[in-house]
């Protein structure tokens, strides 16, 4: 089934409007082709579906830190400032930018949800209509229905507005992304080629900098395989656990460039809790150490 179509889009909406329980199972069950067991999960999918229904909706941290403009105030909190993106601007509707004002280069992005982001490495280059036709059609979207995910259940929409990240060669930054259990970092997906004309490759190390084989990359990478360990990494391990502290689970986003750490983002629910491209085996260890709040 195409989610992506317009109508599915609506039978999305529906779903989750109707019952955010049977929207979980019923996506649970198309993404997975298995029944969620919502009494008992053990997968990390799995507890991300329980957490959705039982942890998520109205807890005010965990929606406070899914907003990427509120989730600057708790980076500051935790004493991590100087790792913040610097601002720009930011702003309700895309009718409010003046684009005049801003920076040759820039970066545009909801608050809420994921995707719907301009990365604009040159304002000369850029569609300003177009990308103000795609900022509204983003804003009308209900991203909290689409796969039932109540932290972007929130009011005040915003489009952030931040400084361009870039690398000596005029690329976007990688990103590394930490998956943390419990206040723990414990891996680290790595990408290395993105920006070049080959497909990027993408492999999980652990905090001792050995390749973890938990994708499809990691198993078919040959004995005594790894890459260089970017300067910062330890840092950015420390950062993902202060940051994680307070969750069960959240993927914890950085950029590095030239040692110096970058925020991303706090990501409770990857791939809305539907990650067809994770291995099983690695979907149970992630889900193990993953200990669910109490929920009476």
């Amino acid at each position: 089934m195409d989610f992506r179509s317009r109508p599915n889009l609506w039978l999305r909406y529906f779903m989750t409007w109707l019952s955010p329980k049977f929207a979980v199972r019923t996506l649970y069950r198309i993404y997975h082709h298995k029944k969620l067991n919502l009494k008992n999960p053990t997968g990390l999918d799995e507890k991300i579906q329980w957490m959705k229904i039982n942890y998520y909706k109205d807890n005010e941290l965990v929606m406070q830190c899914a907003d990427k403009y509120r989730v600057r105030e708790y980076v500051k909190n935790c004493g991590c400032e100087e790792i913040l993106v610097p601002l720009i601007n930011n702003y309700h509707h895309a009718s409010e930018i003046n684009w005049e004002d801003l920076p040759e280069k820039f970066v545009l992005k909801w608050n809420f949800g994921c995707g719907g982001n301009v990365v604009c490495p040159d304002k000369n280059k850029l569609d300003i209509e177009q990308t103000i036709r795609d900022l509204n059609r983003f804003e009308k979207m209900k991203f909290h229905l689409i796969a039932a995910e109540p932290q972007y259940d929130f009011k005040d929409k915003r489009i952030v507005c931040e400084q361009f990240i870039e690398t000596e060669d005029g690329h976007s930054p990688v990103d590394y992304k930490f998956y943390c259990f419990n206040g723990e970092a414990k891996y680290v997906l790595c990408c290395i080629g993105r920006g070049e004309q080959q497909k990027p490759s993408f492999y999980f190390f652990d905090r001792n900098w050995e390749l973890q084989r938990l994708n499809k990359m990691g198993k078919a990478a040959p004995e005594g395989f790894t890459i260089p360990k970017p300067e910062g990494m330890d840092q950015l391990f420390d950062y993902a656990e202060k940051l994680s502290k307070p969750f069960p689970f959240v993927r914890a986003d950085f950029y590095l460039e030239k040692g110096k750490a970058y925020f991303g983002e706090l990501t409770f629910t990857p791939a809305g809790g539907f990650d067809r491209g994770r291995l099983p085996e690695t979907d149970q260890l992630f889900g193990n150490m993953v200990h669910l709040p109490q929920h009476s």
